[in-house]
């Protein structure tokens, strides 16, 4: 009966079921009291822009719920694994469950089954719906909340420098040649790196080479005195091409996209650490829900009247949140190049699953 890890239908469904609603209500809390603390704090922002209203409100919440919803599912299964698993406990269901002959993986397996079904949906989820609406609200940051261009890119805030010359942009459009920069901000600097011009311009479009300022406004530093030009061509080094690898957003794009532009980046001769951590990290961050039943399991074994329930609940907390704290330290040492990618994305998933399995075969079986 060990090696059967659903040996009764009936309690497969009926614990599966009990995981499943719970990780819904949690995560639905969880969404809710967190978006409108957003809420209150980019409300201001949004209805700073003339014509905004309810209606742009509205849109903001559906972009950034996706977003809420993916970063928050694990923490979900993770505190659903905890209040599932430590009522039945106290009910003694985990008591008979074991005195039928289950094993600890047994009684754990449909919490694993389903969050593993969790993690394929999280995963789907996260390519299809969570970065287009990234890609979007990023397009809309970038306008600060007005009008979104119909070619808008998820580049946004762009630095670029070109020798003695920097170009700033707020956002940009289109493709190619084609390509027209937002928001433009021009500096050229002497021999010492001290600015001696600034051009401001709403617009500008691509020249082949260098880029044509719509309209901008001058200010020389020497004779501090500002003028207005019809037009005026500035960093012939900065390409379109350029453009497009300095500034990848990971999270806007979807597996296949990213991978595109790690090739891109890395035929331009650019480190891609970075990149390639957080491709790797699209794979393993969904696959962290299933993780999660094996580190909360603690909670679901030894006798509720022993007082020790709050003790275990709370180390499969401790658990639980260790592993995000792992995850995160590891992408971070994998984007300076502390850790190769494959390991900076993986490494905490696989510990974690061996530190969660030694606690479950040290305490139950």
């Amino acid at each position: 009966m060990h090696l059967e890890f659903f040996p009764s239908r009936t309690l497969t469904l009926y614990l599966a079921r009990l995981f499943v609603t719970r990780i819904l209500a949690v995560l639905f809390m969880l969404v809710l009291v967190l978006q409108v603390l957003d809420l209150l704090g980019e409300s201001g922002d949004i209805l700073a822009h003339p014509g905004n209203g309810q209606m742009q409100l509205l849109y903001y919440v559906s972009l950034r719920i996706p977003q809420l919803v993916a970063r928050f599912l694990p923490y979900s299964v993770l505190l659903a694994t905890i209040i599932t698993l430590a009522t039945l406990n106290q009910n003694s269901e985990v008591i008979s469950m074991k005195a039928a002959g289950l094993s600890a993986h047994q009684v754990l397996a449909p919490l694993i089954l389903s969050a593993l079904v969790i993690s394929v949906a999280s995963f789907a989820f996260n390519e299809r719906v969570v970065t287009r609406a990234t890609s979007t609200l990023d397009a809309w940051e970038a306008v600060d909340y007005g009008a979104i261009p119909e070619d808008a890119s998820p580049k946004a805030n762009l630095y670029l420098a070109d020798g003695p010359e920097l170009l700033l942009a707020q956002s940009l459009s289109g493709e190619g040649r084609a390509m027209t920069l937002n928001g433009v901000t021009y500096y050229r600097r002497d021999a010492n790196d001290m600015i001696v011009e600034q051009m401001r311009a709403a617009r500008a479009t691509y020249a082949n080479p260098g880029w044509t300022l719509e309209r901008p406004v001058k200010f020389d530093v020497a004779s501090t005195t500002t003028s207005q030009l019809a037009s005026a061509r500035v960093a012939p080094g900065i390409t379109p091409a350029k453009i497009f690898i300095s500034k990848v957003d990971p999270d806007a794009q979807d597996i296949a996209a990213l991978g595109g532009s790690i090739a891109a980046v890395r035929e331009a001769g650019r480190r891609t650490s970075e990149l390639d951590a957080a491709w790797w990290h699209k794979l393993s961050g969904p696959l962290s829900s299933a993780l999660m039943p094996l580190l909360g399991a603690v909670a679901a074994f030894g006798l509720a009247r022993s007082g020790a329930l709050l003790i275990r609940a709370v180390i499969g907390m401790a658990l639980g949140f260790a592993y995000f704290v792992f995850d995160n330290a590891a992408l971070a040492m994998g984007n300076f190049g502390g850790y190769p990618p494959l390991v900076a994305a993986w490494a905490p998933f696989l510990l974690f699953a061996l530190i969660g399995e030694t606690v479950l075969i040290r305490t139950e079986e």
